[in-house]
């Protein structure tokens, strides 16, 4: 048996697909345990840039099966997309299998979410506007539709008029939106159901039954753990629970068969949309890692806030989760500094604190506690070994390493599969 979860240990877009797909090249199966097409992971290859949104990122390797797990809220009309370009681009996707279990994102959903986030003007959250949140809403309010009850027309007619007449006077009577119509999204959906028939299976027991036979797998966790609903920076958060506990829940793996968790973090750390930064950079030199970074959404192309590495909230995502270990990634990008901040706690009303705390509003308030390592200032982006890497750079990723308070594995010095510097434990 082997399994290793992948998971975000910061506020997302940490690197977690370039990683998977490093570890995918040893794995036999990768299960995507949660999020929705609002997620994305980035992988560069020699056949070119793929990125991907709801197909696990095991898919560029031609014996490795990948399984959209019961977490997952799945748009349809987005996976098939994201299949169509893949199959396009000459990758087979008849591996892809999606949980009966799925809940499933309805046309309702990314306008209530629209709505929703127009409603909270100078509060607004920041979400993608993909309906993720109101179709997880549902999902844990019992009024979800999974991809079982889509795929049997007689309980798909049923289910839908229940909650579409509730969705329509929510749009009309307190949005003053317009109602949508049934007969038009059970003919859409019909086609989409009758598209993906095919892939969809009972996952957990597949993947049981792969763990059964000894084979290796490898679970990508999307978005990230400071975005957790329970221990993230509420209310400016996923719906779901992207940490080592939400990818054993969503993927149908138990907490026990897990051999490996590792933590992805970035050199520096970034956020999208609303919510407290203690270490945002809001000077120039934010916008040069921005720039040098890429760090552009996936999903929907917006700039991402900039910063230093947090090492409280890193240890505190580190602990959470019972990380085995890290990888951090884009050191490459801090090249160009002579000094790097790296903080190491916070103050809040005099106080020194060492976790995130809980109220998003003073989390917002707390000043950061900064050490300053000395930069390198030469690429490294050229590196085979750590060796190669120069001596201020080895020292950022031992301290990196002392604060989280786990071994750092893997370091990513460039958006190529081949950039990537291993250390310690291999697969």
């Amino acid at each position: 048996m082997s399994v290793t979860i992948v998971i975000g240990g910061q506020w997302g877009d940490e690197g977690k697909g370039k990683i998977t797909d490093s570890l995918a090249a040893h794995a036999d199966m990768v299960v995507r345990p949660n999020g929705s097409a609002n997620a994305g992971h980035t992988v560069q290859t020699d056949a070119g840039t793929f990125k991907l949104h709801l197909v696990p990122s095991g898919i560029l390797y031609p014996d490795c099966d990948c399984v959209i797990g019961a977490g997952v809220a799945v748009d349809p009309a987005s996976l098939i997309e994201e299949i169509d370009e893949l199959n396009s681009r000459g990758i087979n996707t008849s591996r892809v299998m999606i949980s009966d279990r799925a809940t499933v994102i309805l046309p309702y959903h990314p306008i209530i979410d629209q709505l929703e986030e127009n409603q909270r003007g100078d509060h607004s959250i920041g979400t993608t506007l993909k309906g993720n949140g109101p179709a997880y809403a549902d999902k844990v309010g019992r009024r979800g539709l999974r991809l079982a009850d889509m795929t049997d027309e007689r309980s798909f007619v049923d289910r839908l008029h229940v909650v579409l007449e509730e969705k329509n006077q929510l749009l009309t009577k307190v949005y003053g939106s317009a109602a949508l119509d049934e007969s038009e999204i059970l003919e859409q959906y019909a086609a989409y159901m009758e598209r993906l028939a095919p892939h969809i299976v009972q996952a957990e027991v597949v993947v049981q039954d792969a763990i059964d036979a000894g084979k290796r797998i490898l679970i990508e966790g999307a978005q990230a753990t400071l975005l957790d609903i329970d221990y993230g920076s509420y209310p400016y958060v996923t719906s779901t629970s992207p940490t080592a506990a939400g990818a054993c829940q969503g993927s149908g793996v138990g907490p026990c068969q897990v051999d490996r968790t590792i933590g992805v973090y970035k050199a520096y750390i970034t956020r999208v949309g609303g919510g407290p930064f203690p270490t945002e950079e809001h000077d120039d030199r934010g916008e040069v890692i921005r720039q040098r970074g890429k760090e552009f959404g996936t999903t929907t192309g917006r700039p991402r806030r900039t910063g230093w590495f947090d090492g409280p909230a890193a240890r505190y995502a580190a602990r959470i989760n019972g990380l085995s270990e890290v990888a951090l990634t884009k050191l490459d990008i801090l090249d160009e500094f002579d000094q790097i901040p790296v903080c190491v706690g916070y103050r809040s009303n005099g106080e020194f604190i060492d976790n995130p705390v809980a109220s998003a509003l003073r989390y917002g308030e707390v000043e950061p506690v900064y050490e300053y390592l000395e930069g390198w200032q030469q690429d490294t982006s050229g590196a085979q070994k750590m060796d190669d890497l120069p001596p201020q750079a080895q020292r950022y990723i031992e301290r990196i390493e002392e604060l989280i308070g786990r071994p750092v594995t893997y370091i990513g010095i460039g958006p190529s599969r081949s950039q990537i510097l291993e250390r310690g434990v291999k697969v």
